[in-house]
């Protein structure tokens, strides 16, 4: 069983370009979890950080972009809608965020896990120091 503070962080990068949303969102949330690790604790953080570049290049599969919306509401009486495919072109980070954020468990520890996420809409990044490794994925790109 891992113990806080004695696992070891590692960095990955992730190239969102022609990727399918929904599997790149659950191979992200697997590394975050840390379940990529033979010594996966429930309830310790022993995920890693990831860094995606190019979420404005994401996909989907169909004809989804058009026909699936995310909805919220303001406090005002109705409905807030958006397409994915307009939200996409408005804030290409958040529908990668909110899909591994939905993928995490719904405790008090995806919080403190979904922080390790860094999600960007251009190929630039600021963690070069840290030097980030190509994430091994088991899914196909579309």
């Amino acid at each position: 069983m891992a113990k806080a503070g004695q696992v070891e962080k590692q960095w990955h990068i992730v190239d969102a370009s022609d990727e399918v949303l929904g599997r790149l969102a659950s191979d992200i949330a697997v590394v975050l979890m840390g379940k990529h690790r033979p010594q996966y604790t429930p309830h310790v953080d022993c995920g890693d950080f990831v860094v995606v570049i190019n979420a404005e290049k994401v996909a989907m599969t169909g004809r989804k972009m058009d026909a699936r919306h995310y909805t919220w509401y303001t406090g005002y009486p109705g409905l807030k809608l958006e397409s994915y495919g307009d939200r996409q072109q408005r804030k290409p980070e958040d529908l990668i965020y909110h899909a591994v954020r939905r993928m995490l468990p719904k405790n008090k520890l995806a919080s403190q896990v979904i922080k390790k996420l860094k999600i960007y809409s251009g190929p630039d990044h600021p963690h070069s120091a840290q030097q980030p490794a190509e994430l091994e994925r088991t899914s196909k790109k579309v």
